[in-house]
């Protein structure tokens, strides 16, 4: 049973917003994008100030994990509370996506003012990642109402500007004298500005708001055996994508200080950067691919590559430098690949009222997954090295590909991509 809210009717949009222009999608998808860039600063900058951080204050392996799965813990908290209040399907994104970011701002300047390690970091970086629940899955929210005929392209372009946020500390710590204190003050201003941003972003036509909340939505994610396959697909996906982006730039400090290159930790930076960077673009191609031959035949491929990449690239901290590179960047390529595709499935086959809160529920449990995989790896690490540990993750998309493989058998999956699977 859900409960009824009060206020107005909360179908109706304005005139303007009904019935949009083409000129207003395109305005509006420029500044959601760059919002989505602007305010995803925030996730990995305690990642990419870590260098820094580390010629200041003795950090070992496990608080450095703690410190970045204290936004992961914030953010499945924000989507368990989100889903099971129906926020994202309830409320102007716009008002609770910049709400978010604002807030998340806030968070990260006042790092500054801290010890860089220590419980009251922590603890804000956990508020940090409570508010990302409400940017990330928001921003999917948003692209997908504009969608016709391009939803995986449109989501695609969200989960590239995504990776571009996500990327960007890295390229801040690549300059190797910029102290810590201003990639979190260049991140809390980024995040403000997408604050500003998302205000004038206009709703698209597909958007639909429902009236009550209504928890029993969260448990299609998992009765209905479509979306239950989806979902195990995102959770094989998730395994390996944030505890790849979490410690790519620890690998591989490790493999060029392994060379004796002058000033490892800003050339890893420059590196991570690239690789994740690169991301971007495979979010995107992934999309058109996917628009147009099918979302299992993308997540499949892309999985399968990047599972291969996670496998051999630990074995390769003393290969040549272009081959380490190569294998690198293709992963960060194909481990971004395929991830708009799950929510664009979401999207397609969970009813219009609810495509919010199973967003929101989908990225809960992946998230939640990938607290195992970060504070899982440097335990793997000490026991069987990056060979082990990078092994570890290719088991996530072993498990991805056996799920789409199953989805594509099920009656629902001419649904996806306008019947093309």
């Amino acid at each position: 049973m859900g409960t009824r809210t009060g206020g107005p009717d909360l179908m109706a949009l304005a005139p303007s917003e009904r019935v949009p222009s083409r000129r207003d999608k395109a305005t509006s998808l420029a500044l959601l994008l760059g919002a989505q860039v602007a305010a995803m600063s925030v996730w990995f900058s305690s990642s990419a100030a870590m260098a820094s951080i580390k010629r200041h204050d003795a950090v070992t392996p496990m608080q450095e994990a703690v410190l970045t799965n204290a936004v992961q813990v914030g953010f499945v908290l924000g989507t368990i509370v989100s889903a099971l209040l129906s926020l994202a399907d309830r409320y102007d994104p716009r008002t609770l996506f910049g709400f978010s970011a604002l807030v998340a701002a806030v968070a990260t300047g006042s790092l500054i003012l801290l010890p860089p390690s220590g419980i009251e970091a922590v603890l804000l970086r956990f508020l940090t990642g409570i508010c990302m629940a409400g940017v990330y899955p928001v921003g999917m929210r948003m692209a997908a109402a504009w969608a016709h005929r391009d939803l995986g392209l449109l989501i695609g372009l969200l989960v590239g500007a995504l990776t571009l946020g996500s990327a960007s500390p890295h390229l801040l710590a690549a300059y190797g004298t910029i102290d810590w204190r201003t990639i979190y003050a260049i991140a809390a201003a980024g995040s403000a500005i997408a604050a500003l941003l998302v205000r004038v972003v206009k709703l698209g036509p597909n958007s639909r708001r429902a009236a009550i909340i209504d928890a029993s939505q969260v448990a299609q994610s998992w009765r209905c055996r479509s979306l239950r396959l989806v979902n195990l697909g995102y959770l094989g996906h998730m395994w390996e994508l944030y505890a790849l982006w979490a410690w790519l730039a620890v690998f591989l400090r490790h493999a060029l200080a392994g060379r004796g290159l002058d000033d490892p930790d800003a050339k890893a930076a420059w590196l991570t950067f690239l690789a994740i960077a690169a991301g971007a673009a495979g979010a995107w191609l992934g999309g058109l691919l996917a628009d147009r031959h099918g979302r299992t035949v993308v997540t499949i491929g892309a999985m399968a590559v990047s599972g291969t990449c996670a496998a051999v690239a630990g074995w390769l901290d003393q290969a040549p430098l272009v081959v380490l590179m190569t294998v690198v960047v293709v992963w960060g390529i194909a481990v971004i690949a395929d991830s708009a595709q799950f929510s664009a499935s979401i999207a397609e086959l969970a009813e219009p009222t609810a495509i919010g809160t199973l967003l929101t529920a989908q990225t809960c449990a992946g998230f939640l997954l990938t607290m195992a995989s970060i504070q899982l790896l440097p335990v793997v690490l000490g026991h069987a090295g990056w060979r082990g540990a990078f092994t570890m993750l290719a088991l996530g998309p072993l498990v991805g590909c056996l799920a789409m493989w199953r989805l594509r058998s099920t009656p629902d999956a001419k649904r996806l991509a306008g019947g093309k699977k």
